[in-house]
C-alpha cells in the first residue's frame, strides 16, 4: 500500500506553542482513519500541517509526494488540489446557489473550460446525492444536505486525501451516520480520509483505524 502521509518524529505547533510532540504516523491510500481526541488535543493542528497551513515545529513528514519540511509557498496551492477538506460548519456561500459554490471552488483551483466546469458539477453532486439541488440555494438545504454539498466541494479536484474536521459536529445522530457512510465510500474508492471526531456514537458504530490524541501525544488504539 502506498504512503500518502509519513509523519515521523513530528511536533505539531498551535500558536507557536507544541500541542503534540514525537508523532510519527503512516496512513495508506484508500484508508479510512479516526482522529480522537477533546478540543484542543491536536486533530485540528494535524490536520492543518496536512495542508501545509501551520508550519512544521520539528520532524520529517511527506503528504501526496510533497516534503512539508521544504515545501515552497508557491507550491502549497498544488498540494492543496490532492486534497478535499471538509469543515464543521459547512462554509458554504449563502449568496450563491449551490452549483455556484462548486465552480467558485473550481475556478480558484484552476479550471478554465465552462463545460468541464458543468460536467464535473452534476459527477460530484450525483456522488453526494445531491443531483437536483444544483440551483438550489444553501438556506434551502438541511444540515446534513448542507454537509453534503461541502463534501462534493471536496471532491471536485479528484483529491487523494480528505481532511474531515469534525463534520457531524452541528449535525443530529440519523445525519451524522449518512456522512460517515457517504466519506466511508468514498475511502472504498480508494481515496484516503482522515476523520477528526469527538462524536462517540458514531464511532463507535462504524469502527476504524484509530489515532488517539491526548496529553500531547498521540497512540493508535486497536
Amino acid at each position: 500500500m502506498q504512503d500518502l502521509i509519513n509523519f515521523e518524529n513530528i511536533t505539531l505547533m498551535q500558536e507557536e506553542r507544541p500541542v503534540v510532540t514525537g508523532l510519527s504516523v503512516k496512513i495508506g491510500k484508500g484508508e479510512f482513519v479516526y482522529l480522537l481526541g477533546k478540543t484542543g488535543s491536536g486533530k485540528s493542528s494535524f490536520l492543518k500541517t496536512v495542508y501545509a497551513d501551520l508550519p512544521l515545529g520539528t520532524g520529517s513528514a511527506m503528504v501526496a509526494g510533497y516534503d512539508l519540511a521544504t515545501i515552497k509557498a508557491k507550491e502549497i496551492p498544488y498540494l492543496r488540489r490532492k486534497l478535499g477538506i471538509v469543515f464543521q460548519d459547512f462554509q458554504l456561500l449563502s449568496d450563491r446557489t449551490v452549483g455556484d459554490n462548486l465552480k467558485f471552488v473550481m475556478k480558484a483551483t484552476g479550471w478554465k473550460e465552462e463545460a468541464k466546469i458543468n460536467l464535473r458539477v452534476k459527477e460530484v453532486l450525483q456522488k453526494v446525492g445531491l443531483e437536483s439541488k444544483e440551483k438550489n440555494m444553501p438556506h434551502e438545504l438541511s444540515g446534513g444536505e448542507q454537509q453534503r454539498v461541502s463534501v462534493a466541494r471536496a471532491l471536485v479536484n479528484d483529491p487523494e486525501i480528505i481532511l474531515a474536521d469534525e463534520p457531524t459536529g452541528n449535525l443530529d445522530p440519523e445525519t451524522s451516520e449518512e456522512i460517515v457512510k457517504l466519506l466511508k465510500s468514498l475511502a472504498e474508492s480508494g481515496r484516503t480520509v482522515l476523520f477528526a471526531t469527538h462524536d462517540m456514537m458514531v464511532y463507535n458504530k462504524y469502527k476504524s483505524r484509530t489515532l488517539n490524541f491526548e496529553g500531547g501525544k498521540v497512540t493508535e488504539l486497536n
